[in-house]
């Protein structure tokens, strides 16, 4: 494997989680973002990111305080790819944004340079004309709480080289992820196939007034044997990134995908309930109404 040296772009929820984790497992990592403001933001991050991995996954202070300690936090582009080998693009999941950054990104980076999405919409045939190096582009998907639902799904498209897929695969691997090679695109990976379709008919029987979303969390919980329902799983990937998705079935003319908008626009992220991230979305958190005892009677 040629990845020595790592850079994120994109210090948002998953942003940070690529970052931190990459750090964890010893690889020195960039972090890039578009101001110093938002980097500030990212710092916080990932000082919330030690304790969960000393709980979660037993490390040591000494580890998470190394995992830190191989950051380091850019809001100039060129300098921080400027030793990449690899650099794994965390950014909106909208399109005039990535092609944005990727023209940006073929302007500075080396040649040497893998360009990896985590995209969860997009497929790697969208992107890869607007890089320089289609050659060297594939997605490369993580699952929100990267250190404990540990997937990496790795899809390349007809032009990506098999040596830089292969070693795409061996660094998900480094970094204590479960490898998925996808050697088809497919929208929606294999998670999101599954998972979308899910998320969305459970936000069309609340929008729509059918059900509560704890009732809906209820009902999946009993039913199935679930830990968790849709909404607290909405929770855990923060309500920005389903908004988004919904916003662009919305622009296509989706009328059912436009209530969604604005229902979580107006009732969450107006309102600063954003998930986990910061303690509130469906359910407030640290202690949830779906963990109470009484909660599926």
């Amino acid at each position: 494997m040629n990845i020595k040296n790592v850079t994120v772009a994109g210090s948002g929820v998953l942003g940070s989680q690529i970052a931190f984790q990459t750090a964890f497992f010893g690889f020195n990592v960039s972090v890039y973002d578009i101001n110093d403001e938002v980097l500030e933001k990212a710092k916080e991050r990932f000082k919330a990111l030690k304790p969960r991995y000393q709980q979660d996954l037993g490390a040591t202070q000494e580890e998470v305080e190394a995992a830190y300690n191989r950051l380091t936090l850019f809001s100039d582009l060129r300098q921080a790819v400027k030793d990449a080998d690899l650099v794994i693009e965390a950014v909106p999941e909208v399109i005039n944004i990535k092609n944005e950054f990727y023209e940006n990104l073929s302007a500075v980076a080396p040649k040497k340079t893998i360009f990896a999405s985590n995209s969860s919409t997009m497929i790697p045939s969208q992107l890869a004309h607007v890089t320089d190096r289609p050659e060297k582009y594939l997605h490369l998907h993580f699952a929100n709480e990267i250190w404990h639902r540990n997937t990496a799904e790795i899809m390349k498209h007809e032009g990506t080289n098999e040596e830089v897929f292969n070693d795409v695969v061996e660094f998900s691997k480094a970094i204590g992820m479960v490898a998925l090679p996808m050697h088809k695109e497919q929208h929606g990976y294999i998670l999101n196939s599954l998972l979308v379709p899910y998320i969305q008919a459970a936000e069309n029987l609340v929008v729509n007034g059918i059900a509560d979303h704890e009732t809906v969390d209820k009902t999946w919980m009993i039913a199935t044997g679930a830990p968790i329902g849709p909404f607290a799983f909405l929770d855990v990937i923060g309500i920005n990134t389903p908004y988004n998705l919904a916003l662009a079935k919305a622009q296509e003319g989706d009328v059912n995908a436009e209530k969604v908008a604005e229902f979580l626009k107006k009732e969450f992220i107006d309102k600063g309930r954003l998930g986990i991230q910061n303690g509130k979305g469906f359910y407030d958190y640290p202690n949830p109404k779906f963990l109470e005892k009484d909660f599926l009677k």
